[in-house]
């Protein structure tokens, strides 16, 4: 086994007896706020963690360089292996702050390609010692294992990951040291699928510990629309009963104290009807801390930020609109045992935007939402109107939980152009922002030209190919578009336009084999019709904040051509 890391100790407070014993290491605490850290992106956690207030982190991810290995480094990176070197210094940061971290092992890559280490690795022991070195390294008290995918189908796998668990568990009581494992697992909204809980079956059957076991309630990949508070919690209370039939000899309370919840803050991998929002932050939170678990995390800290608004899966934000760390900022208490979160409060505008012409006026409401505490008086304000124009609020002032209306006026000589006001909500907690965007312009924003093809030319389109508009066949008027697939690839015309933030429709008239409306850019949606004779497709799509979309009619490769009239938005 590795021996401590003598140099770092002494001035990071790793410390670490010869030998492996542990002479210091602190357990986690009964409930842990603990937020997965890329290890793979770009920030320093130990930064990352004093900003947002994170200080427990869950390390992602260690996985071997290659298939048949048995030596994991960070990321399956050799130029980053398990040494004082990679990471110590900033893991003894985190420590002087009072948090620590939490090394995870696998994840979705890892799982998927071969390389998390009891996929890869067909040695029982030397999986042990790997665990064991990552433990005596960096001198932490529990492990996580990130099983999924295609780990969870390798039965060989699975047992032996819990054979050296069982291994390793009998090595820390021998040395009088504390070591935890926490299995976390994808998850469906009623608890764990059978391959999940076959993973805890064999640990089970092995004789292994399992001290948590952490749900992913996120990329559910079912096609519904989620409420992710509600789904999260009838997730868990599925799993607390598949735990009860595991473990007969625990208490309720025991198996809450067993369960981890990881969420995946703003629009995960499936997409908007996935969301997780601000308020179902401050649900979960309050449901975790009646519960008792012992976990609350996401995925991951570097996404805890409204950097891409309407961007779904991103690594570096949310893709939604929201102060930066603010999931940080709402979880954080959990750690100090779970009471009552410090006062603060959500703001939010429905809708984000909208369209008017010079002289007209729009509004909408600006809703906010006590999270933790007492609620609190929150002052409103507008901010970046462009001249001629007036922002009014109604009331100025609202309680925590309460709404007032915005309403944005424009002048008869207002440019046309796409105008964000911030509307900001001040209270002793502090302050947080959301924007709204105008768009001005002389009829209703977004309108596609030459929709209907009746210039005769393509133009504002851009096409590919051997595209054009024609005569016939046209679904109404003199023109319709023609696209034409190559034999190797696909055809396309597309055009961009700014639509006001919100809810639209796509409308169009298509013929054809494998004929195409897709929104693209600041929206995501697509509708396709094989047809002989002109179909109606109609394609609803959300816009984000800034409102500019691509519209395209496509064709694919290998297929004839495909015709296209009377687009519009609505």
């Amino acid at each position: 086994m590795v021996t401590a890391l003598a140099t770092l100790a002494a001035g990071a407070g790793l410390a670490l007896g010869g030998g492996g014993t542990a002479t210091a290491a602190t357990p986690l605490p009964p409930h842990v706020f603990a937020p997965y850290f890329e290890s793979y992106g770009s920030g320093n956690p130990a930064e990352l963690a004093a900003q947002s207030g994170a200080k427990h982190l869950t390390m992602a991810f260690l996985q071997t360089e290659a298939r048949g290995s048995c030596t994991p480094y960070w990321n399956g990176d050799t130029a980053k292996p398990v040494a004082s070197s990679v990471f110590g210094s900033d893991i003894a940061a985190i420590r002087s702050n009072g948090g620590d971290v939490i090394p995870s092992f696998g994840g979705y890559a890892a799982d998927n390609g071969g390389t998390e280490l009891a996929d890869s690795c067909t040695d029982v022991d030397r999986i042990a010692a790997a665990f064991e070195n990552v433990i005596t390294t960096y001198d932490v008290t529990r492990l996580d294992l990130d099983t999924e995918d295609n780990s969870l189908t390798n039965t060989a796998g699975i047992d032996r990951r819990n054979q050296a668990i069982k291994k390793v568990q009998d090595w820390a009581a021998s040395k009088g040291r504390t070591v935890r494992f926490s299995y976390t697992l994808p998850s469906t909204t009623h608890g764990l699928a059978d391959s999940g809980l076959a993973v805890l079956r064999s640990a089970v059957a092995q004789g292994a510990r399992v001290d948590v076991v952490n749900i992913m309630t996120f990329d559910y990949y079912d096609g519904a629309q989620h409420d992710m508070a509600a789904d999260t919690m009838t997730a868990a209370d599925g799993l607390h009963g598949q735990l009860a039939q595991l473990y007969p000899d625990k208490s309720s309370d025991e198996l809450w104290a067993m369960t981890g919840v990881t969420e995946m803050p703003g629009i995960d991998d499936y997409g908007p009807a996935e969301t997780f929002t601000t308020q179902d932050a401050a649900k979960v939170y309050d449901w975790a801390v009646a519960k008792g678990i012992n976990t609350l995390s996401f995925w991951a800290l570097q996404r805890d930020n409204g950097g891409c608004p309407g961007t779904k899966g991103s690594d570096t934000c949310s893709g939604i609109a929201q102060d930066t760390w603010y999931f940080s900022h709402a979880f954080a208490p959990f750690t100090s045992g779970g009471g009552p979160a410090k006062p603060d409060f959500s703001l939010s505008l429905t809708p984000a935007g909208a369209s008017t012409d010079p002289g007209g006026s729009v509004s909408t409401t600006v809703r906010t939402t006590a999270i933790g505490g007492p609620a609190q008086t929150v002052q409103l304000s507008a901010e970046g109107a462009p001249k001629g124009v007036t922002a009014t609020l109604d009331p100025s002032s609202v309680t925590a939980g309460g709404s007032a209306r915005l309403t944005v006026s424009t002048a008869p000589d207002t440019p046309p152009g796409s105008y964000p006001v911030t509307v900001k909500g001040t209270a002793p907690s502090g302050s947080h922002t959301a924007v709204y965007t105008l768009a001005v312009g002389g009829g209703p924003a977004g309108g596609l030209a030459n929709g209907g093809f009746e210039s005769g030319t393509l133009s504002p389109w851009t096409c590919d190919g051997n595209s054009a508009v024609v005569k016939s066949p046209a679904h109404s008027g003199g023109y319709a578009l023609r696209v034409s697939p190559a034999g190797q690839s696909t055809g396309e015309c597309r055009q961009t336009v700014t639509v006001a933030p919100g809810s639209h429709t796509l409308t169009g008239w298509v013929r054809g084999d494998y004929a195409f409306l897709t929104v693209g850019g600041g929206a995501q949606a697509s509708g396709w019709t094989s047809a002989g004779d002109w179909t109606r497709l109609s394609v609803p799509f959300t816009a984000d904040a800034t409102g500019k979309v691509t519209i395209s009619v496509h064709g694919w490769y290998g297929q004839g051509d495909v015709f296209a009239d009377d687009l519009a938005i609505g």
